[in-house]
């Protein structure tokens, strides 16, 4: 499917760029997320009519996600598991356990810009955790996982 895009987005195009895309990937996530429009004639002219207006919300967006960046650069977040006396955790910490940790730090963040190239974390220790805060900016932080063991 034909479509026009309406920001920056990895591996497909820029904005305003017309790109070919799977049906189901533009369907069901890059229409419904206001993240592109169909590319027909109407759409395309409508396109160049808010080409500026579009340009400054990314503009702005990128520029929020930079502050956002030097923010959380270096931050430490601790998480408490349960773990068993040689460090491996019962369970692991998933992306959505670092969203809530943050949360409980006053950072908002969204469940798909946290990146663990190697899966949930298995072990007690710092981790170093990638967040992917817009398309071209990238902070990590290190995730500390405590352990906590039963002594009953």
């Amino acid at each position: 499917m034909q479509v026009i895009l309406l920001e920056k987005i990895a591996n497909v195009g820029a904005l305003g760029d017309v790109v070919k895309v799977k049906d189901g990937y533009a369907r069901n996530y890059l229409i419904p997320q206001g993240k592109a429009r169909r590319a027909t004639p109407e759409n395309i002219k409508l396109l160049e009519e808010q080409r500026a207006e579009l340009e400054k919300i990314a503009a702005g967006k990128f520029e929020h996600a930079k502050e956002m960046a030097e923010k959380l650069e270096g931050m430490t977040v601790q998480i408490v598991q349960r773990a068993s006396v040689d460090g491996r955790l019962f369970g692991s910490v998933t992306g959505i356990d670092i969203v809530e940790a943050m949360k409980g730090n006053g950072v908002t963040l969204e469940r798909s810009m946290v990146r663990l190239p190697n899966g949930p974390l298995k072990q007690t220790g710092d981790h170093p955790v990638t967040l992917q805060l817009h398309t071209d900016t990238e902070a990590t932080i290190i995730v500390s996982v405590l352990g906590e063991t039963n002594a009953s």
